[in-house]
């Protein structure tokens, strides 16, 4: 009998040959990685510094390693959040995402056994985006998108966006929705706050803005799926569906209640704990929770495939979370 292959739908990737491809199209914008020692560098994009940046983001040799140990088969690669570039200038930005996502495509085609891959988008300007990602689904074959969190502090259901939305719709397209730029920073400072509390509260404003913004209702076929296991969305949902239904201001723009569109919304496992995983299970449904680890930062959780693993929920149940409706939403054949 031959084994399931594992999908982790939430990985990210910056390779040294994106890195210098951006750097000769504009060097005052691009990466520059200054490497600390046999293991890490400092990351600096655009006066955002990450330190230590992983060395498994950049060596393929160490990433397949890890791969094999963590029992992980496929990797569903995305950029980093680094280089979304939101806030700069059209122009720079479309170049670095073709950069990306040309690289990306170059990585699946080198080692298709291994590799799947989303596209990154110059969000600030939709209609170039939307371009963008029919080149990206089109020519290229990635599969979906690695969407931040707010474009310049607006939420995914700014009505600029449609271009987008529509294009994803047309292909069917997977969306790993990531926190970028998170609410309340100043009060976030402390104690990495901004990542510990920061980035699952932005995930949530991310989803509920979708939700009662009405994106998810009028677009059926795009897979959204929420980072870190959906922030905090799935512990309040009730709260989601109650607003609804005694307030007139979740009203506005979803017409079908908040049911029909929560149940479309997909979520990764990285949430640190065995009793909170079993819990986002119990509470989407084991079809709508997929194997994640934010590969290879240091608040991922790359041990998922053994975690699901040891659940003691069905073997059917751990093939759903573990790949099979990744496969069944990324289409790729069994």
């Amino acid at each position: 009998m031959t084994r399931q292959k594992t999908i982790d739908i939430h990985t990210h990737i910056l390779t040294e040959e994106m890195i210098r491809r951006m750097q000769q199209e504009a060097p005052s914008l691009a990466p520059k990685l200054q490497r600390l020692d046999d293991r890490s560098a400092v990351l600096e994009v655009a006066g955002i510094t990450q330190k230590p940046f992983p060395r498994e983001a950049w060596d393929l040799e160490w990433r397949f390693r890890d791969m094999d140990q963590y029992q992980v088969d496929i990797q569903l690669l995305s950029t980093v959040t680094h280089t979304f570039l939101y806030d700069q200038e059209a122009s720079p930005a479309e170049a670095f995402c073709q950069i990306q996502n040309d690289q990306i495509a170059s990585l699946v085609r080198q080692y298709p056994d291994r590799f799947l891959g989303l596209c990154t988008l110059p969000m600030q300007v939709p209609e170039i985006a939307a371009k963008e990602l029919r080149r990206a689904m089109g020519a290229l074959g990635l599969l979906g998108i690695h969407l931040g969190t707010n474009i310049q502090g607006r939420n995914l259901d700014d009505p600029a966006l449609e271009p987008v939305w529509a294009v994803a719709q047309e292909f069917g397209a997977f969306v790993l929705i990531h926190p970028h730029k998170v609410a309340a920073i100043d009060r976030l400072r402390s104690y990495y706050l901004k990542n510990l509390i920061g980035n699952p509260l932005e995930t949530t404003i991310a989803a509920a803005s979708l939700l009662f913004g009405g994106v998810i209702e009028r677009y059926p076929d795009i897979r959204f799926c929420f980072s870190h296991g959906g922030g905090f969305l799935p512990y309040q949902a009730g709260r989601f569906r109650h607003g609804w239904n005694v307030r007139p201001e979740p009203k506005r723009f979803l017409a079908g209640g908040a049911d029909a569109s929560l149940g479309q919304m997909y979520f990764d496992t990285i949430l640190h704990a065995d009793d909170a995983l079993r819990f986002l299970i119990g509470a989407a449904g084991v079809s709508r929770v997929l194997l994640g680890s934010d590969y290879p930062f240091d608040m991922g959780y790359f041990d998922g495939v053994r975690q699901v693993r040891s659940l003691g929920i069905p073997e059917s149940e751990q093939a759903l979370i573990l790949g099979d409706t990744a496969r069944s939403l990324l289409r790729i054949p069994a």
